[in-house]
C-alpha cells in the first residue's frame, strides 16, 4: 500500500540544466534512483487544486504564515474517468510538512471536495484522512482552481532523505478535469527544475557539502504560487505580488 501520511521537512532550489546534470552525477552515486524512474526518464505528476472563489488558501499561502494548507487531487500521468487517484491536504507548520492523503475513485474525489459528502468507503480508503479533508471541504467553499503537471525524476537514501526533480512544468485554468488530457502552458522557462530535498531531520552532511560546491542555495517557491501569480499577472494586471523577489536557477 502506498504511504498516506508524510512528516518531513522540504527545501526547494531552482536549477539549471548544466547544475542539474552535475547534481544528478553526484547523486546517482550515493542515492537509489526510483522505482518510476528505472524504466524511465521521468515520470508524469497531474495536480488539480482546490480553492475558494476568491483563491484564499493561495493568498494565504503568499503571505507565509507559520501555517498553511493546501487542497488537491493528484494522479500519475492522465487517469481515466474510472481511475483510482489521491485526494490530498498538505499543512507546512513552521519548516515542517504534513502530507495526508486517501485512494478514492476520480469521480467521487470530485464530488466529495465539491460538496464535503463523503463517498462510501473503499478497502483502501484511509477514515481518518476522508474526515479532515471533509472538514475543510465543509468549511470553505472549494472548487478547482488550477491543473498543474511535472515530469519528476526522484532519487531515496538513507534515513527518508528524498530528492526530486521537477520538470516541463505546465498549467492551465481550463478544461479543469484530470482525464481531460495534459494540454497546458509552459510555467517555467525552458531547461529549469524545481529541486526538492525532503529529511525527517536534517539534510546528511555530504549532501550539505555538494550543495555548497555547487552554489545552491534553498529558494521560497511554490508551483501553485507562482501559476497564481502568473494568472494575476495575465488576467488582471497584477504585477505587484513579490515581484520584487526574483528567482534566479543555479545556472
Amino acid at each position: 500500500m502506498a504511504i498516506e501520511v508524510f512528516n518531513r521537512f522540504e527545501n526547494k532550489y531552482l536549477l539549471g540544466e548544466r547544475t542539474y546534470s552535475r547534481l544528478r552525477e553526484r547523486l546517482e552515486r550515493e542515492m537509489e534512483v526510483d522505482a518510476y524512474n528505472k524504466t524511465r526518464e521521468t515520470y508524469p505528476i497531474t495536480n488539480l487544486y482546490y480553492d475558494t472563489p476568491d483563491s484564499y488558501l493561495i493568498r494565504t499561502s503568499l503571505a507565509k504564515p507559520r501555517y498553511k494548507e493546501k487542497v488537491r487531487i493528484r494522479a500519475y500521468g492522465v487517469p481515466e474517468p474510472n481511475a483510482v487517484v489521491y485526494a490530498e491536504i498538505k499543512k507546512k507548520v513552521g519548516g515542517l510538512v504534513n502530507k495526508r492523503r486517501t485512494a478514492l475513485p476520480l469521480a467521487d474525489a470530485y464530488g466529495f471536495l465539491e460538496t464535503a459528502e463523503p463517498p462510501e468507503p473503499q478497502a483502501y480508503t484511509n477514515t481518518q484522512v476522508l474526515a479532515e479533508l471533509q472538514y475543510i471541504a465543509s468549511t470553505r467553499e472549494l472548487r478547482p482552481a488550477a491543473y498543474l503537471a511535472y515530469d519528476r525524476r526522484a532519487y531515496f537514501g538513507e534515513d527518508e532523505l528524498r530528492v526530486s526533480f521537477d520538470c516541463n512544468v505546465r498549467s492551465r485554468r481550463c478544461d479543469l478535469r484530470l482525464e481531460a488530457g495534459d494540454h497546458s502552458e509552459s510555467l517555467l522557462g525552458g531547461g529549469q527544475y524545481v529541486m526538492e530535498i525532503k529529511v525527517a531531520r536534517a539534510i546528511p552532511l555530504w549532501l550539505s557539502k555538494t550543495l555548497s560546491e555547487f552554489a545552491i542555495y534553498p529558494q521560497s517557491f511554490s508551483k501553485y504560487g507562482a501559476e497564481y501569480k502568473k494568472y494575476l499577472r495575465e488576467k488582471e494586471g497584477y504585477s505587484c505580488l513579490n515581484q520584487s523577489t526574483r528567482l534566479r536557477p543555479a545556472m
